[in-house]
């Protein structure tokens, strides 16, 4: 209670000094005013600014820097001109350049954002926290991104279909687009009034300059745009597009003598269709029957001994594209450490691998399916001119079976069940998106659970509300959301929701919670508050709080990964506004947390300091140092009592040199130790990227990771009535690489590969049991079995533990050591054959084995990988054609 005390009287002070700082000037919006074409017609778009439809307007200029030196006079000035007619607006830029031999004309896919560019963004919702953004390099590559909750959300999957082109002359370079009206989301009203926003990059000064200037310490970025005037008479465009699509693939493997599901070989050739409608210009249906997303890039490996899930990025379109809307993240904070990941919705459970496994003898064989179809998914989502944003998503997946051989003689067992997914989102804007209020719905339901799934729940329902209410000039703000969940399923069901990972009600010692196996439902709640400064001048902060009770479940369509858990955090910040000498901006920052569960008990207490330099020659660097002198951990133990861990240090540090360069350098290292050197941890990742000519480009990333603790977790076996929390020392090594290439044939035809090797081992010793968890010194927690009391037979692989050494053993476990193996990689080539029609050539690679623990890690990874496995292959031909109707 004095820590709160005194942590809130410190932000009160604190806030005073912040609340007197004299706010930023109100900066002059722009204005440019536009007009319709007539009888001219429309300008070609080649990259020449000659045609006479330009004429009819006048030049837009006068940028001002951004980065470094904001408000300054950039190196060269910039200009730009739009038009519009029934169908489309253009634009057209003047990129002035003394030199013009100098700019830099990278070559990347789509979205790459390489060398010198130009780009125009459109808040044509004029709501003041989304926008349209359009960029295209020096050498007439797209970027196109989704831009929301003003600016701190840049989707980057948002890919329309526009058009443009670039030229290089003696005065520098030029730009011309044409972006359909049926990409762009407006109103309906004869004078409409857009926000508009124009930003260049000068590549060899890594500067950027501002059509509408915007200071460093103003937050947000479309509220702070000029404004485009002169649209008359605009008819909103309905979109459709209609994109079928058709996959051959081919699996190729090592055959498995015997199993007659291993032959060697399987082939498929499926077929699927995306559709975009537009309901009204503000609102798009997107349809997906039977989607298929072979062409995307695998997992990267990973091994968690925590024994909690591991979060994946999203990486499929159909769900990436517009998913700021369905985004409902618990307790994201600029402290971090909140477990930022955890949200109502995470779009992977859609499609899972199947969750059952058909229990099998010894003599029999199994088809297991790697994924769960999805039938068809459906999406709504779009903006109304009222402010409303609004996302309903419905997806079904497919019931999958197992199929088990028993000498020729086949039946199948039901492991994943006909699925139906929803997930409704409602926000709403008010007082020009200075504030806004939201809530977000989820239900899942399975259908015909069997017997061999009835560990899944039947239903999950989740629900949220959230709002954000800013002030002063958006400097301030308060925030946060309440949200709540209820599962339903058998006693079986519930009973393993309650002794998973995430809940573990049968923690012995633990009052507040008890397994009740009759129960079939959970109900929980949770949520975050928080209290911000972002803006005016050069101090910020925020502090909150954030909670999720012990029967919060959010796993079925959503991201959770652990619950009973209260933690309050704060985060001090200091910027710099203008370069000097030595550093073109500096942060420094300062953060704690303190974390309880829900029976009062205070599980950990740390304290942070860290700060990230950008240098005067463009290179990155950070470093941070963290101090943990509290540590209680209710999971350590899974299910076992509440276990003391000792205080413990850490530190991150990290250097990237100038990414414009053709060879570039970045390293990242951390580590931690406990101050009783009872566990210690360090990892470093450094590489190189090397781009030898504008269209080719090379990296490759080695990572290593040292892992020594004295109390890793094995198992809880019971023996005769008493629970032996079983633990050792663990020395656990990784090793892993990821390797890229990238060539870029022209901005519609690329090449893409990305390779990584990945083995990871861990050698158990010094076996020992949790006796006293509480014991305030490291070697009073913990009786520690002698040579004597453990016996290894090596060919059955199973340890034996003799407390008493009398010749019978009380219990015995398997051999913990383990040596996983991986090796993953894609080969992409990617043809947009005309806009929003693509052909893809995919060969992806699997090897997946299990090594020899005690040898070394290259010699492993060379038997395995390099050394004559074959692996999966998966060949994919996919072709689809978009037709805009």
């Amino acid at each position: 209670m004095k820590y709160n005390i005194l942590v809130f009287s410190a932000l009160c002070i604190l806030s005073f000094p912040l609340c007197a700082q004299d706010s930023t000037a109100v900066i002059p919006k722009k204005k440019y005013t536009t007009k319709a074409l007539g009888s001219e017609g429309p300008p070609e778009i080649n990259g020449v600014l000659d045609d006479p439809a330009w004429n009819l307007v006048e030049w837009a200029g006068d940028y001002i820097e951004f980065q470094p030196d904001e408000n300054t006079s950039p190196t060269f000035q910039t200009k730009f001109k739009i038009v519009y007619d029934a169908k489309n607006l253009y634009v057209a830029f003047k990129c002035y350049d003394d030199e013009p031999e100098k700019i830099e004309r990278r070559l990347s896919r789509r979205d790459g954002f390489a060398g010198d560019w130009v780009e125009i963004n459109i808040d044509s919702y004029f709501d003041k926290r989304t926008s349209f953004s359009f960029t295209v390099t020096a050498a007439g590559v797209k970027g196109d991104e989704f831009v929301s909750n003003n600016g701190f959300n840049w989707d980057i999957n948002w890919n329309p279909i526009w058009y443009t082109k670039t030229k290089i002359d003696e005065e520098g370079w030029t730009a011309e687009m044409r972006i359909p009206l049926s990409q762009l989301k407006f109103s309906k009203s004869d004078n409409q009034v857009w926000g508009v926003q124009s930003t260049r990059r000068i590549f060899r000064e890594e500067e950027r300059s501002l059509w509408q200037r915007k200071p460093i310490d103003t937050p947000g970025w479309v509220s702070e745009f000029g404004e485009l005037h002169g649209l008359t008479d605009l008819q909103p465009q309905k979109q459709l597009e209609i994109q079928p699509y058709t996959v051959a693939k081919l699996e190729t493997f090592e055959a498995e003598e015997g199993n007659p599901f291993r032959d060697g070989n399987n082939s498929d050739i499926t077929g699927g269709l995306y559709a975009k409608i537009g309901i009204t210009n503000d609102l798009t249906l997107d349809l997906t029957i039977n989607p298929d997303f072979g062409q995307v890039e695998a997992d990267p490996s990973a091994i968690a001994l925590d024994g909690f899930q591991i979060f994946f990025q999203e990486r499929r379109p159909f769900f990436v594209e517009n998913n700021n809307i369905f985004n409902f993240q618990l307790s994201q904070s600029e402290a971090g450490n909140t477990f930022g990941f955890d949200n109502i919705f995470y779009s992977r459970r859609i499609g899972r691998a199947p969750q059952g496994f058909p229990d099998t003898m010894d003599d029999e064989y199994v088809d297991q399916p790697d994924n769960t179809p999805i039938v068809g998914a459906a999406k709504f989502s779009g903006k109304t001119k009222d402010g409303w944003s609004i996302g309903v998503l419905e997806s079904v997946t497919a019931r999958r079976y197992a199929t088990i051989d028993t000498d020729g003689s086949r039946r199948r067992e039901v492991v994943e069940p006909l699925t139906n997914y929803l997930v409704g989102r409602l926000q709403k804007d008010i007082d020009q998106g200075d504030t806004y209020i939201g809530g977000m719905v989820t239900a899942t339901h399975r259908d015909d659970l069997t017997r061999e799934i009835d560990f899944l729940h039947k239903s999950a329902y989740t629900g949220g509300f959230d709002f954000k209410h800013q002030w002063n000039d958006r400097d301030w703000y308060i925030g946060g959301n309440l949200v709540w969940s209820h599962v339903e399923g058998s006693e079986d069901a519930i009973q393993g929701t309650q002794e998973s990972i995430t809940h573990l009600f049968q923690r012995i010692g633990a009052d507040h919670v008890a397994v009740d196996s009759a129960r079939t439902s959970l109900t929980g709640t949770g949520g975050n508050i928080q209290l911000g400064k972002i803006g005016d001048g050069h101090w910020k902060f925020e502090t909150g709080a954030t909670w999720r009770s012990p029967e919060l479940e959010l796993n079925d369509i959503g991201f959770q990964r652990q619950a009973d858990d209260i933690r309050h955090y704060t985060w001090i910040g200091y910027q710099t506004l203008k370069p000097d000498s030595t550093f073109r901006r500096v942060g420094i920052n300062y953060n704690h947390w303190s974390v309880w569960d829900f029976a009062g008990n205070h599980n950990q207490l740390q304290f942070n300091t860290n700060s990230w330099q950008n240098r005067k020659n463009n290179w990155f660097t950070n470093a941070g140092f963290n101090y943990r002198p509290v540590l209680y951990s209710n999971y350590a133990l899974r299910g076992g009592p509440r276990l003391r861990l000792s205080p413990e240090i850490s530190f991150w540090n990290s250097i990237n040199t100038d990414n414009r360069k053709k060879l570039r350098f970045s390293a990242f290292h951390n580590g931690s130790r406990a101050l009783d050197k009872s566990s210690s941890y360090y990892s470093i990742e450094a590489g190189l990227s090397y781009q030898p000519t504008n269209a080719l480009r090379i990296s490759a990333f080695p990572s290593y990771t040292v892992n020594d603790d004295k109390l890793q977790f094995i198992d809880n076996i019971d023996v005769n009535g008493d629970t032996r929390y079983l633990n050792g020392e663990i020395a656990q090594r990784t090793l892993s690489m990821s390797f890229r290439v990238n060539y870029t044939i022209n901005p519609n035809l690329t090449i893409q590969y990305w390779g990584q090797p990945f083995i990871s081992r861990g050698r158990y010793s010094n076996f020992k049991q949790v006796t006293d968890p509480m014991a305030k010194d490291f070697e009073d927690r913990i009786t520690s079995y002698t040579g004597g009391q453990v016996l290894l037979d090596e060919v059955e692989g199973q340890y034996f533990i003799d407390e008493d050494m009398n010749g019978v053993p009380e219990f015995e476990f398997a051999n913990p050591d383990f040596s996983t193996i991986q090796f993953r990689s894609n080969l992409v080539l990617r043809w947009e054959y005309i806009p929003g029609s693509e052909i893809f050539l995919v060969w992806s690679q699997d090897i997946s084995q299990t090594g020899n623990p005690q040898e070394g890690l290259l010699k492993s990874l060379g038997d395995h990988v390099f050394g004559g496995e074959k692996p999966m292959n998966i060949f994919l031909l996919k072709a689809t054609y978009r037709f805009v109707l």
